[in-house]
């Protein structure tokens, strides 16, 4: 663990008598419910009333996994400031559920209402007077059927017209939903829309409390408009603002191809703004497709690789969470994984009612977003977000399910990935991907304008007769007339 001090280690001695005097200035009283005790490792009582005790406390080791085994519940709540021990118990524990009552950075309220409402899930009883405390809380009527998992709401539709009947050229594909030539060159305009009401799994992707199109979705949109062109290859894409998707508001979309060079390359940049509106576009991305795209040149057939390690992924998503990737189910793809050396080995997969749509991507967002997060799980409290993509090459389409590879090439934010599909087939080489660490302010600014128009008073005007103006004739240098005060035509 990152702490501060060497607590439970010998280290604490020299503190041990000034922080006895404390503890022995304080009241005890005997606990209600039984306690077991990380410093024996089994249940305790009468001791908890002493000094001694948790003078003894600081100074010696935790025994966590003692404890847990002692301990009879299958759902533990973590009391605390984070979820520290929450991370640690399901390696002692497989079958039990670890919850944190708070989480560091993260709202206290609101992670304390959820803590509650998952080992209310779990079967545990809540005092909801005490818990609510002055607040309230309103009392609310559920359908009087019996619930037996069926959906009664309609399922939102994106709308649905003739695109041929306005001179564009439909495009197959979930978010794209049209082409256009450009007019003032050999470009192409593809048109679509985004919203999480229409694709929900976008709301799954929220990171430091903000919903958003993962970076890998600018490069799925960027690599299909290749295909329009024959460039399916992405040289490079470099991600300039977070697409943030706002509530269930729809955005506008337009991926744009340029013309293409003498090498035939063509720039592709993408574009949003709130549908309906008169509103600037924002470029969110900027990059570089090619018609070359270099053979595969792996072979992952051999699953999982001889001597690789298995790594330990209980509770992933929790301490992924901790530092600000709020993961729903759909981006929640990590399976197992395997180190070998310097590279790591993952097998990430979407989930059922998620893989017939990923037929209609080159590759699902969700799914390629999934095979980088094994490369979160290292010792860093920063919150890393894509920031450069290179040499972004797909081999086939439609997949469900990836073996990855990834190799760190460049320090801890740069690394090259090789992807196949569940029979290690390959599917996509990205030689570069580059992060960097994100703040919540970043996300959150595109909801607030920096600068807004505002009127201040000013001095009066000056009230002149007009005489020291220059005439125009002298400013322009050229006769504002004729003779007969004829004003020339413009030419």
């Amino acid at each position: 663990l990152t702490v501060s001090h060497a607590f439970h280690s010998p280290l604490m001695e020299p503190v041990l008598e000034d922080f006895r005097a404390v503890a022995e200035s304080l009241t005890y009283h005997l606990p209600r419910i039984p306690f077991v005790s990380t410093v024996t490792g089994d249940t305790v009582s009468d001791e908890l009333t002493t000094a001694a005790y948790w003078t003894e406390h600081i100074r010696k080791p935790v025994r966590l996994t003692d404890a847990l085994t002692r301990l009879p519940a299958a759902t533990h709540l973590e009391i605390g400031p984070d979820a520290v021990l929450t991370a640690l118990g399901p390696a002692v524990a497989e079958d039990a559920v670890f919850v944190p009552a708070q989480r560091r950075a993260q709202g206290e309220a609101l992670e304390l209402v959820r803590g509650v409402g998952r080992v209310y899930a779990r079967g545990a009883a809540v005092d909801r007077a005490a818990f609510f405390g002055e607040r309230g809380g309103a009392w609310l009527d559920l359908p009087t059927y019996a619930f037996q998992r069926e959906r009664y709401w309609l399922d939102p539709t994106a709308p649905v017209g003739d695109v041929g009947s306005a001179g564009l050229t439909p495009v197959d594909h979930p978010v794209l939903s049209a082409v256009v030539p450009s007019p003032d060159s050999d470009g192409l305009v593809l048109t679509g829309r985004l919203s999480v009401a229409t694709h929900p799994w976008l709301a799954d992707h929220d990171v430091l409390g903000t919903v958003l199109l993962p970076g890998t979705g600018l490069v799925e949109l960027a690599v299909r408009a290749g295909d329009e062109t024959g460039t399916p290859h992405l040289e490079e894409l470099t991600l300039q603002a977070p697409l943030t998707l706002p509530g269930r508001e729809a955005l506008a979309l337009q991926v744009v191809l340029g013309a293409p060079d003498a090498t035939g390359r063509r720039t592709v940049t993408v574009h949003t703004r709130p549908e309906d509106t008169q509103a600037a576009w924002v470029r969110h991305a900027e990059g570089t497709l090619t018609t070359a795209a270099p053979a595969p040149g792996f072979d992952l057939t051999a699953w999982p690789p001889a001597e690789a390690v298995p790594l330990p992924l209980e509770g992933v998503y929790e301490r992924l969470a901790g530092r600000g990737y709020h993961y729903g189910p759909v981006f929640q793809g990590l399976k197992a994984a395997w180190r070998h050396g310097d590279d790591v080995y993952a097998e990430v997969e979407l989930p059922e009612d998620a893989r017939a749509e990923a037929l209609r991507y080159g590759l699902h967002p969700a799914l390629l977003d999934a095979a980088s997060h094994v490369d979160l799980l290292d010792d860093a409290e920063s919150t890393l977000l894509p920031f450069v993509w290179s040499g972004v090459s797909l081999h086939a389409s439609g997949a469900g399910a990836l073996r990855v590879l990834l190799r760190r090439v460049g320090g801890d934010e740069v690394t090259e990935l090789r992807i196949a599909d569940a029979h290690g087939r390959p599917v996509a080489t990205v030689e570069r991907l580059v992060s960097r660490p994100v703040a919540r302010e970043q996300l959150a600014a595109p909801a607030e304008d920096l600068y807004r128009f505002g009127w201040l008073p000013g001095p009066a005007a000056h009230a002149g007769s007009g005489a020291e103006l220059p005439a125009l004739d002298e400013v322009s240098g050229a006769p504002v007339g004729d003779q007969d005060g004829a004003v020339p035509p413009y030419a």
